[in-house]
């Protein structure tokens, strides 16, 4: 009882009491003492590292993060302070055959074991509570991706933090490319904030950050393409540098679809 006194004293510092440990409904204090997979429901995710073969990083299965004892390393971790799931994506990296960034980030999957691809259609919505604790340039945390129904590879929205503490909705204008950003918040690197990323109607994407809401738009060239969340530190600067780059840490990850 004192630890769990302690833990919910220092969320509460952090400005994020009552989102930690989202296992359940119930809120509860993460534990610092444990794997991610012990804090997070990590059934509807893989994770993909910043390490692994050229043009093939190394992804962990949902079926090995999750759990109190399940997989954490370098680049996905439990804070032994507060318990947050942490990302860490260094400048230099093993990246996607698509990207020139490194990224430690999760991928929605079904409960299943099979990829996550969720048509337009309906309510979907990724819900996180996070602080950006170090960047160099900027940070993608949070995005809705493209997944079957054509041969793009691009994003259909992506959630960026800036060095200056700018947050940025980048909306890509069609599956052939071009981002069009719009500026949404602000906030200082450290501190705790949260967003949800959603889509209603089939044609609409939601996004809500601190408590504000604006919508935009989805182009009729997406109507064709199914889609995934995906959530983490996808680092947007590349260099030789190992010790440089992104380390993201969330205190909540929640999707829910309808």
């Amino acid at each position: 009882m004192k630890n769990r006194t302690r833990l919910l004293a220092l969320a509460s510092s952090l400005g994020v009491a009552g989102t930690l440990g989202l296992l359940g409904t119930t809120a509860h204090a993460a534990s610092p003492g444990v794997a991610p997979g012990g804090n997070f429901n990590l059934s509807v995710w893989e994770l993909q590292l910043p390490v692994g073969s050229p043009g093939s990083p190394t992804t962990i299965p949902s079926s090995q993060l999750q759990g109190s004892n399940g997989f954490q390393d370098d680049y996905f971790y439990t804070d032994g302070r507060d318990g947050a799931m942490t990302f860490w994506a260094p400048e230099k990296g093993v990246t996607t055959p698509n990207s020139n960034y490194a990224r430690s980030e999760l991928r929605e999957m079904n409960s299943n074991g099979s990829a996550a691809n969720w048509s337009l259609g309906g309510s979907h919505k990724l819900k996180a509570t996070l602080r950006v604790v170090s960047v160099t340039s900027n940070v993608c945390v949070g995005q809705i991706h493209l997944g079957t129904g054509g041969s793009s590879t691009k994003p259909l929205i992506e959630l960026y933090v800036h060095a200056n503490g700018d947050i940025v909705a980048g909306t890509e204008n069609s599956p052939s490319g071009g981002q069009t950003p719009h500026t949404v918040g602000h906030v200082s690197v450290g501190k705790t904030w949260s967003y949800t990323i959603g889509v209603s109607g089939g044609d609409t994407i939601d996004l809500t950050v601190n408590g504000s809401t604006t919508h935009y738009a989805i182009p009729s060239s997406f109507d064709a393409y199914k889609m995934y969340f995906k959530a983490g530190s996808y680092n947007q600067s590349s260099s030789d540098s190992t010790t440089k780059g992104a380390r993201v840490a969330f205190y909540g990850l929640t999707v829910a679809h309808s």
